[in-house]
């Protein structure tokens, strides 16, 4: 520990802290616009390139940013002098000066940091005219949007994507005025390793980087009477959907949701966790084959595409060890045109699904060529995440707060406590060992339900789970670094596990880059996995094999999990892909 002042305050901070932090814990404000401190996830972005956060330091002549200067013994600094706020206004008005003026369309408009930046330091008008940069926005990916001319060189997006989620798409391209943050060689972002797992949307402070938008696309198919329009919502969607009304973070929306979208005018409003109930049955029965029958061990969960795209890229090498199921709202999509369609007599061609999502990466999965009927018939035909979902609630002059809770359709509709905790991080893993624990173990009148040692909130983390006599070692990951550094074990030959769960975002779904804006805030995400694994607790059925629709249709539909129909309409295979 060592002692500085600031502002004329007096204060014992420990000697690896920077200015910045000194400052916050004496409740001293600094804007920051580069900054971003994500502890939890082990990142921390100190490059310190934008000079919003400027301070005088007694004896240096020049001003100092306070995100990346470390505090040394006796340090005297003042944070509001009339130079310091000066420079800062000076720098925010030359960012606006190479800024797009169009924040009334804008995705982020009064939810971006450089526009409250500007408010918060009463900036009415810029003084500084010149040229400014102009590129193309990168359009090719289905899942983001790139557009250089809002990026403000934070380099936020990579730091997110080369140290944290290690995929390594994002650099500094160019030169001088010129430089922007791209990908090498400014290949267009569908050809590169990009997962789109959109953890950097979701720290970038602008609009350089926002979701593709599919509502247009949506909007349309309802109001095409030719078309029947089923929506499917994910575990992750319904605690965290509140936030964009106003709601207490984890507020649990699940009744609201569904009266919402039905009033959007969908013709059947159904729930996902009916299909991560199917993904369990599939996904379990298929552990204990590779188990009882030689099979390749581990087996990793394929629920999360972005996790999934990440291996084809980075790891070809073991692409034979992840389950082949689907995921869940594939699953779905591929029953709709098919189980569902014969139910209902529509059609499969007349049917649109529509997914609302906590992820950006299912966007580009909904189009990937192998989850689709001979090539043609998609299983799932738009993605829209919870930010769109919300945009298109309003939209519509739906007043969500004051709507009635309303139970999903039936058919399709019921799900169990196993598949809402698909949501966070080892909620997939310890839906699969319910059930594959219930089926192993045929003696017991009542086995476990809660697998807690399977939860947390660790990048890495790793358990025991003992069945029927057969010591099952699990392993969890929440991160694409996490995911790597469990992959590389494995190919190197350094792990010995029965089943891994990977998801690439921090905390799984409830992280998901397509949920609302956070703050980069990490307990509003285990807030939203306090809610879910409530709704799990609530829900009178817990383990995917007793929901009695999954039951029924594999009674009348698909005969054998793991069987010959199933891996027909559930199961899928992958692609060895470049690492551009």
């Amino acid at each position: 520990m060592i002692n500085i002042k600031i502002n004329n305050i007096e204060t014992e901070v420990p000697e690896d802290s920077t200015i910045l932090e000194a400052a916050r814990g004496l409740g001293i404000h600094i804007p920051t616009l580069c900054h971003l401190d994500l502890h939890d996830i082990k990142m921390v972005n100190k490059v310190g390139t934008c000079r919003v956060c400027m301070v005088e330091v007694e004896g240096r002549r020049n001003l100092l940013p306070a995100c990346s200067t470390s505090v040394v013994p006796n340090m005297i600094v003042q944070t509001n002098t009339p130079k310091a706020v000066r420079a800062r206004r000076t720098i925010v008005e030359l960012l606006l000066s190479n800024h797009p003026r169009d924040c009334l369309s804008c995705e982020r408009n009064l939810n971006c940091e450089l526009q409250s930046l500007a408010h918060e330091m009463g900036i009415r008008e810029i003084h500084y005219k010149g040229p400014r940069l102009h590129s193309e926005k990168d359009t090719s990916s289905y899942s983001i949007i790139r557009n250089s001319e809002k990026c403000v060189l934070c380099r936020r997006c990579e730091t997110m994507c080369n140290e944290v989620q290690t995929v390594g798409v994002y650099s500094a391209i160019h030169r001088g005025f010129e430089t922007v943050i791209g990908t090498a060689f400014d290949t267009p972002m569908l050809d590169t390793a990009c997962t789109f797992c959109g953890q950097c949307v979701s720290v970038c402070p602008t609009a350089a980087l926002t979701e593709t938008d599919d509502t247009r696309n949506v909007w349309e198919a309802i109001q095409d009477p030719n078309k029947f329009v089923i929506a499917q919502t994910a575990p992750a969607v319904r605690v965290a959907l509140g936030e964009a009304f106003g709601m207490p973070v984890g507020t649990r929306v699940t009744g609201k949701m569904v009266a919402a979208l039905r009033r959007m005018g969908f013709d059947k409003v159904m729930d996902t966790d009916f299909a991560a109930d199917l993904t369990i049955m599939e996904e379990a029965s298929e552990l204990i084959h590779r188990i009882q029958h030689g099979g390749k061990l581990p087996m990793l969960t394929s629920c999360c595409p972005a996790w999934v795209k990440f291996i084809e890229h980075q790891f070809p090498e073991l692409l034979d060890i992840p389950s082949s199921c689907k995921s869940p709202h594939e699953m779905f999509g591929a029953l709709a045109k098919t189980y569902l369609a014969e139910k209902l007599g529509v059609a499969p061609e007349k049917i649109v699904v529509v997914s609302i999502m906590p992820c950006l990466a299912k966007k580009f999965e909904a189009r990937r060529e192998e989850l689709s009927s001979g090539g043609a018939i998609s299983d799932v035909d738009y993605v829209v995440s919870t930010r769109e979902l919300g945009r298109m609630i309003r939209e519509a002059g739906i007043s969500f707060n004051m709507l009635p809770d309303e139970d999903f359709d039936d058919l399709m509709g019921e799900s169990t406590g196993a598949s809402v905790i698909f949501g966070t991080t080892g909620g997939v893993i310890e839906a699969a060992i319910r059930t594959a624990a219930a089926w192993l173990d045929k003696d017991n009148p009542a086995p476990t339900i809660d697998f807690t040692q399977l939860r947390g909130s660790e990048g890495i983390r790793e358990a025991v789970v003992e069945v029927a006599g057969l010591k099952l070692n699990i392993a969890i990951a929440n991160g694409l670094g996490n995911a790597r550094k469990l992959l590389t074990d494995i190919r190197d030959g350094k792990a010995n596990y029965h089943a891994i769960e990977i998801m690439a975002c921090p905390m799984g779904c409830v992280g998901g880059g397509g949920q609302p804006y956070h703050g980069n805030n990490i307990e509003v995400l285990k807030q939203r996995a306090v809610s879910i694994y409530a709704e799990d607790k609530d829900k009178p059925i817990r383990r995917s094999h007793e929901n009695p629709q999954i039951q029924k249709i594999y009674a009348d539909y698909l005969g054998e999990p793991y069987g010959e129909k199933a891996h027909e309409l559930l199961h899928t295979h992958y692609h060895v892909r470049n690492i551009i």
